[in-house]
């Protein structure tokens, strides 16, 4: 298979044939091969028949697969590319505000060399106050933390090659987050306009409770892409800088003792510098602690530290 597009379902029983015929409408004039795995989240409103009749009608490209329950989008997203072969990974929602017609110029896009195709939605047809100005916002922040630059982390219509986005689990909303992830390997990013509708049936699934979710697995991320190798950097740097503040505090003390006569003991700044310093040691030692496990996790799994884009006239083993 050359191409596999991934679409996570819930809740779009009116959707389903009309994403059908675009799908079709878009990939019509491909010359490779190509699937579609769709995957139904539990959804309760029809949604899995529906799905059944359109594989049952194309049982060339259409694949489905049915979740028990409502995992969630990420879930359903790790579920598709599990379940599909192809080399190019596409995905994109099922409610139609995606634009098929964009993939096969995105797949040119991989063709070029590219390892990530990124779609921006530059003109969002959505509710602005709830649902695009939280997204630019959730997208700046995303943006300053990893140092990936996009517009447009939201956007689930994105291409992968498959190499780039099968070294990771993806749990939590982490599915916005699979740039940054292929980043750390190397890829190579570009960003493309899509085209964006308004939704025309059902309703939107997620609301402003979304960007603290984000914001949360954001830290997750961070951690994992700058200190998963070396936690002790980021546990040992906090606790030393904590130790740094209480030798500070605790100076101040005696020296104010030594000149003004004032009791080191009966400061609540004594108290408090000591509590911070055995933070800052308990932080220490809590690095170090990380760092034999991720010593552990690397040499169990004979799990390299680094990744090959390609090899020249040497034998794969």
């Amino acid at each position: 298979m050359d191409v596999s597009l991934i679409i996570p379902v819930y809740n779009e029983v009116e959707n389903i044939p009309l994403l059908y015929r675009a799908i079709c409408d878009a990939m019509r004039a491909y010359q490779g091969r190509w699937e579609a795995v769709l995957v139904d989240d539990g959804s309760k409103d029809g949604s899995l028949e529906a799905l059944e009749k359109v594989a049952a009608s194309d049982p060339w490209h259409m694949r489905v697969v049915a979740l028990r329950r409502n995992f969630g989008q990420t879930a359903a997203i790790a579920a598709g590319i599990d379940h599909s072969s192809g080399e190019i990974v596409v995905l994109l929602d099922a409610d139609l505000q995606n634009d098929p017609a964009d993939i096969p110029m995105m797949i040119e896009k991989i063709d070029e060399g590219y390892d990530v195709v990124s779609g921006w939605r530059k003109n969002r047809q959505d509710t602005y106050l709830t649902r695009t100005l939280p997204s630019n916002i959730a997208n700046w922040l995303i943006s300053t933390v990893t140092g990936v630059h996009l517009h447009d982390y939201g956007c689930t219509l994105k291409a992968y090659r498959r190499e780039v986005i099968t070294g990771f689990r993806l749990y939590g909303e982490m599915h916005r987050f699979i740039p940054v992830y292929a980043d750390q390997v190397g890829a190579r990013l570009l960003e493309v306009e899509v085209h964006h509708h308004p939704r025309r049936f059902g309703k939107a699934k997620y609301g402003m409770e979304r960007t603290l979710k984000v914001v949360l697995d954001l830290f997750t991320v961070k951690f994992l892409n700058s200190y998963a190798n070396k936690p002790i950097y980021l546990f040992g740097g906090a606790g030393i800088a904590l130790i740094v503040v209480a030798a500070v505090v605790m100076l101040y003390l005696f020296l104010r003792k030594l000149f003004l006569a004032i009791s080191v003991t009966t400061s609540p700044l004594f108290l408090l510098s000591a509590m911070i310093g055995v933070m800052g040691f308990q932080s220490v030692l809590l690095g170090l602690i990380a760092e034999l496990l991720a010593r552990t996790y690397h040499e169990s799994q004979g799990k390299p530290t680094y990744t090959v884009r390609k090899v020249i006239n040497i034998d794969q083993k």
